[in-house]
Order: structure tokens, then sequence, then C-alpha cells
């Protein structure tokens, strides 16, 4: 396969050089020439507005699955210690919409203990449907047992979408769900849409370390899989007392087994959790140290907040993993975010970028941070955050 120019056709707009992530796109002759760096990632083919970018040697695939036979959308609703999650009413609202395209049921998927309150709680948010399978010993998430379920429930009931979120537990069960089916995952979607034309689900997420936006679809194979980051879509709303179908699978039928046993459990000390918090206030590589995390515990305790971090603050082993706000740590979506010491690289971008109020405090007036700041104050942090906390002390 290669992508080729049809030179009668360019007319030298340039759209292609800016839009292609491996700088593979020149302009000679004021024509569009492609060189040796190209990725064969066809986003020029795409946006070219006159058709002049060609595949060559592409091979058209075709399904050997009867594709009708797949039908609803499904969302996994995860809970914790037999409550539901917020993620689960996230993937519920993301799922509703894609329903009032594909005019498919909206069915949530529920492993642990308490699953006719749950069902109950997801009908009366818009649900049709709920796959039921009820165990004490599921409200402990255990990888292997949750692959084996989803997969069997998928081969018996024949799902068209299958969405989970991007969280601990989904990003570690569901890929090797779609693994065991033989099909394709996206994983950590910001967005879902519904192609009109073919009526398949884009699975929108960033790439190129957040420069792009790619669309990505599964085209012949099924269902069509992908995790969403948390706080990226909207909860759906309760519409009121809704009855629905509530489908419950026997637990002892499925002989799943597991590799791991709990021995026991210990829990990270954090009084609010960063994903359900409404301020976060968050301490990067300028604090120098990680004994000046105790400055921003004072800060976010005097202020009713969560503490959290960039990633070069974990790396350096100042603070626990699950304080990390990014790419590879925890999207959040706070009322104030604010950022001590970050220079705002983009994977930290990614994962706190949609906050409603963006603080930044660095003594670098040029720190990408300011970019995405609603207020930014150039200045040492060391000077300001304890000037910041007299300040509220003395209130």
């Amino acid at each position: 396969m290669e992508i080729k120019v049809n030179k009668e056709k360019c007319t030298g707009c340039k759209i292609c050089v800016d839009v292609c992530p491996a700088g593979a796109i020149e302009i000679q002759n004021e024509k569009a020439y492609i060189n040796e760096k190209c990725t064969l990632c066809k986003l020029c083919v795409s946006e070219c507005p006159v058709n002049a970018i060609e595949v060559i040697g592409e091979e058209k695939k075709v399904s050997t699955l009867d594709l009708s036979k797949y039908k609803g959308i499904w969302f996994f609703a995860e809970q914790k210690k037999g409550k539901l999650s917020h993620v689960a009413y996230e993937l519920l609202g993301i799922s509703l919409k894609l329903a009032r395209t594909l005019e498919e049921e909206v069915c949530g998927v529920y492993f642990g203990s308490k699953g006719e309150d749950a069902a109950k709680e997801l009908f009366s948010r818009g649900a049709d449907k709920v796959y039921v399978v009820e165990d004490t010993s599921l409200d402990e998430f255990r990888q292997d047992v949750y692959v084996c379920l989803m997969t069997e429930l998928v081969k018996k009931y024949k799902p068209n979408i299958v969405l989970a979120s991007a969280t601990m537990i989904g990003r570690s069960f569901l890929p090797q769900t779609a693994a065991r089916l033989k099909t394709g995952l996206t994983a950590d979607c910001t967005d879902l849409a519904i192609d009109p034309e073919t009526k398949l689900l884009q699975q929108i997420r960033p790439t190129y370390g957040g420069n792009l936006m790619a669309k990505i679809i599964c085209e012949n194979h099924r269902p069509q899989m992908a995790t969403i980051r948390p706080k990226a879509v909207e909860e759906a709303k309760p519409v009121g007392n809704r009855n629905g179908t509530i489908v419950r699978d026997d637990f002892t039928s499925f002989n799943a087994t597991c590799r791991v046993d709990l021995i026991s459990k210990q829990e990270v000390e954090q009084t609010i959790d960063l994903q359900e918090a409404e301020i976060i206030v968050s301490g990067g590589r300028g604090l120098g140290d990680g004994k000046n995390f105790d400055m921003i515990r004072k800060l976010a305790k005097l202020i009713g907040g969560a503490v959290g971090s960039s990633r070069a603050a974990v790396d350096a082993g100042w603070i626990p993993y699950p304080h990390q706000v990014g790419q590879t740590g925890k999207t959040v979506k706070p009322k104030i975010y604010i950022a001590c010491g970050i220079s705002g690289a983009i994977q930290h971008l990614a994962g706190m970028s949609t906050s409603d109020y963006i603080i930044a405090i660095n003594k670098d007036p040029n720190a990408p941070i300011f970019k995405v700041a609603n207020l930014g104050i150039v200045g040492d942090i060391f000077e300001v955050i304890p000037k910041l906390i007299q300040k509220l002390e003395s209130k």
C-alpha cells in the first residue's frame, strides 16, 4: 500500500502539509509531494479538499460475520462496594446519545451484589435493560473473572457496541475481553459518535501527544468496543420512575476461575477522590522536593480541595500515583484547578484542561500552563502559596 498525489488535481493549498503529523508532505513546484517520512496514517487522504491524494494498493477487507445479528449498546456499570460509580452514569449518558441515532436498546452490565438496586437506578436514568451477574465475590474486582463473564455474555447476547470507563478496572479487563472476542478496542476515548451513513461507531481520541483527534472505526468485527475517559462525557440525568428489563445469569454457570487471590487491601489515604473533587490543588516539578507537598496539602485543606500532582512529581517519588493528573493518570474536571509549579506539558493538560476555572502559579512567564489558565500568577510558588495560606487562615 502507498499514498500518491494526483498532480493534475492538486492545487497546492497546503492543507495536507498542515495536517500531516509526520512532516512527510512538502510543496514542490506548487504541488504536494510525499517523502519517505510517510507513516501511511491516511490523514491527508481524508482532509484533501479536492480528493487529489489517493491510497494505492489497499485491499478492501470483507467481514465474515453476520453483522445484522449484533444489536444493542452495552455499557459496563462499574460499582464500588456495591454502589454504582459515577462513571456508570457517564457511560449511560453517552450510550443514550448514540441510541438516538442507532435506535437500539441501551443496556447496562452489572457484576456484584445488590444487582436489583443498581438496575432500578439505571432504569431511572434512561437504561432499557440491565444484564446482572450477582454474587458477593464480584464486589471486589478480579480481572480473570470479569473477563470471563463479559466474554461469555457478549457471545450469548451479541451486542453491537460495548463500552467501559477508562478507570483502573475498565482499562484492565475490557482489552483482554476484546482480544478473546477477536475484535478491536479503542482505549481512552474522549467522545463517541455514530456515522450517519454507515451507522458505525466513531471512536474519538487524542493522538500524537494530543495534537490531533483521531476517529477510529471497527468495520468488520463485532462488537465495537471502547473505553471512555472519566469526566470526558456528561452523566445521564434522572428522568423519573421508569421500568426496564433485568436479565439475570447465574454466576456459577460461567465456571469463572481466577489466578490471583486477594489476600489483603490497603487504601491510599485520599480525603477526596480526585475525579469527584470540585477543587484540586496540584503540585509539580517546581516544588523541588517531596516535603514541599506539605504546603500543597495545607492549601487544599483550607479550601476543601483534593491534592493532585503532575507525572514528574510522581516519578520523583514525592507523592503516590493515585494523585497523578494527566494522560497517564486521572482525567479530572473540577470547578477550580490550581496548578502550582507545573509547566503544563501536553500530557498533563490532557487530564485537566476541561476544568471550569484554572489558576496557574509559575515563575516562568512562558510556561505552557498559562495558555489554558483563566488566571495566571507569574511568581515563585514559595512566596505566593505561603501568602495565600496566610490570607486564608486570617479569614
